[in-house]
């Protein structure tokens, strides 16, 4: 008969969580045991009920393999503690380095500002002086670029605004200089009154016949 799978949490009932106790408890200590036998191997087991009550199992002395157990937890965590040790001083020293390397840059910072320039000597001096004139090489440099660059965009609008007005001039005088027929017409085209008109000429005066001979007045 195949047992079903059990699932492992906590038994709420009291009776049947005693129980299970008892007969996992017998199991374990026959399987430490039986592992000690088989394999010829040091074993021991200790288990404490709910009620602090004490169970154990050793294949040997129990006092010499609590020494034993001991020695190995103290070899095992010390090495890991010394490790650990090891890598905080490590850290410890980078720090140190790094602060030093601070002081270093704020020093220099501040005797570039000139600050704290009484305990300088000629030759640091001299080479304070010779990067500050460096640097301000580079910063007139740089400053001499970015005006340049603005006037040339300065030349290139005033550029642009000129060609502008000379193609307006272009067209102005291109206009003036026209025959005075073409610019009548174009006078009257801008006239809307579309009045074709000759006089007082009425549409009635006008003969429209076709007649053959002599003409004839009208009455």
């Amino acid at each position: 008969m195949v047992r079903g799978k059990i699932e492992i949490k906590r038994i709420e009932d009291v009776t049947s969580r005693q129980v299970t106790f008892s007969k996992r408890r017998k199991g374990l200590l026959k399987k430490a045991h039986e592992l000690s036998v088989l394999c010829d191997a040091q074993v021991a087991a200790i288990v404490f009920s709910q009620k602090g009550r004490l169970y154990d199992f050793s294949s040997s002395d129990m006092q010499k393999m609590i020494e034993r157990c001991e020695i190995h937890r103290g070899e095992y965590f010390g090495a890991e503690r010394l490790q650990k040790q090891q890598y905080v001083q490590e850290l410890k020293n980078e720090i140190a380095i790094t602060m030093d390397k601070i002081e270093l840059l704020q020093l220099h910072c501040r005797k570039l500002m000139g600050q704290d320039l009484d305990s300088c000597s000629v030759e640091e001096l001299t080479e304070i002086t010779t990067k500050i004139e460096k640097s301000l090489t580079i910063v007139r440099s740089r400053k001499a670029k970015l005006k340049e660059d603005k006037i040339e965009k300065l030349k290139a609008e005033i550029a642009a605004e000129r060609e502008v007005l000379n193609e307006r001039s272009r067209l102005r005088q291109m206009f003036e200089e026209q025959p005075l027929w073409m610019q009548s017409r174009s006078l009257e085209s801008e006239k809307s009154a579309p009045s074709c008109s000759f006089g007082n000429m009425n549409e009635w005066d006008v003969e429209t016949d076709l007649s053959i001979g002599f003409p004839q007045s009208r009455v």
